[in-house]
């Protein structure tokens, strides 16, 4: 921070000695266009000054046009002349006060560069461009052999993001890949690996997601009693195999665990009339599982009891994709 000078002795006024020190400190640019000044309190423990006297001083620099207030946020300098200081009245500035400054030092990289305005401002808006293109497609991909974990996403994407989404067999990525010049493949985190070595060759972006971690209803697996029954149904097959091994883990030969997808009638009839509980991952699943008991009603005393998980992916990962693609 700039040390300011207070001289008591002298015939200047210590408001006008600041005010003038400022006032230097942003023409020299120390203080450049979209600087946060110091807070009354920092630059009173500095000065010595009353508090009230540097907001008198600050109110008196936004009157003459060389920094405003930002409600909440703070006193920030104003752009001036050929800075553009009519740009800083952007509703979007006020919002993100810092960045006028990030894009500055953005631009000033690029000269100290060698690069010139016209080819700093081809960067920016190539790098712009690129992004929203990538942004109107979107691509779901999963192996074949896991394409319900594919078929899961691509449905709570186009739910949460409002957009469409095109699912893509990992197996047929690169093919497709090779049609078009830009797009945002999406995967689960789980094939990123595979995903990326397949991407990276087309310059096409990667976005892993994460699912759910479930630790509600794991917890009350826990609490199961001992020779239960516990069922699950998912669109995934490989969610299916993680979950068994987890619960094994959890309770080891304790409660018997059944698993199946639900495109599998007959197997889901057996699950609703041994099963004590039944978990689906997804709504597709959920409604496969109503259905088996609609069918099977009349040889069960005892319906199970149902659970669904609300998402299969996490809301962390939505929130992540959904400012990665320009939604919000």
């Amino acid at each position: 921070m700039i040390q300011f000078r207070i001289q008591p002795d002298s015939e200047i006024p210590a408001s006008t000695q600041l005010f003038n020190q400022i006032q230097f400190a942003i023409a020299s640019g120390q203080y450049p266009p979209a600087y946060k000044l110091p807070s009354t309190r920092a630059l009173a423990m500095q000065t010595g000054l009353h508090r009230n006297t540097i907001s008198k001083v600050y109110r008196q620099l936004e009157e003459e046009g060389f920094v405003e207030s930002l409600a909440g946020s703070g006193i920030y300098v104003r752009a001036q002349g050929h800075e553009g200081g009519g740009k800083l009245q952007s509703p979007i500035l006020k919002q993100y006060p810092q960045a006028y400054k990030v894009v500055q030092q953005a631009v000033d990289e690029l000269l100290s560069q060698g690069c010139s305005l016209n080819q700093s401002r081809e960067i920016f808006l190539a790098e712009i461009d690129w992004r929203l293109r990538c942004s109107a497609r979107v691509l779901v991909t999963a192996p074949t052999q896991d394409i319900g974990a594919g078929e899961l996403m691509v449905h709570e994407l186009e739910e949460s993001l409002k957009i469409p989404v095109q699912l893509v067999a990992m197996e047929e990525l690169a093919a497709v890949l090779n049609q078009t010049s830009s797009a945002t493949v999406v995967t689960h985190r789980y094939f990123i690996g595979e995903v990326e070595a397949i991407a990276a060759p087309k310059a096409v972006r990667v976005i892993p997601l994460d699912i759910q971690d479930y630790a509600k209803e794991y917890n009350q697996f826990k609490n199961l009693p001992k020779d239960s029954c516990l069922a699950i149904v998912s669109l995934s097959p490989g969610w299916l195999r993680a979950a068994e091994v987890i619960i094994h883990g959890l309770r080891g030969d304790e409660i018997l665990v059944m698993t199946s997808q639900p495109k599998d009638a007959y197997k889901l009839q057996a699950m609703v009339k041994r099963a004590q509980v039944i978990f689906c991952t997804d709504k597709p699943s959920f409604a496969a599982v109503q259905a088996a008991i609609q069918v099977v009603h009349q040889d069960i005393n005892r319906p199970p009891k149902l659970m669904c998980g609300d998402n299969f992916i996490g809301s962390n990962s939505i929130n992540l994709l959904k400012r990665e693609l320009g939604l919000g």
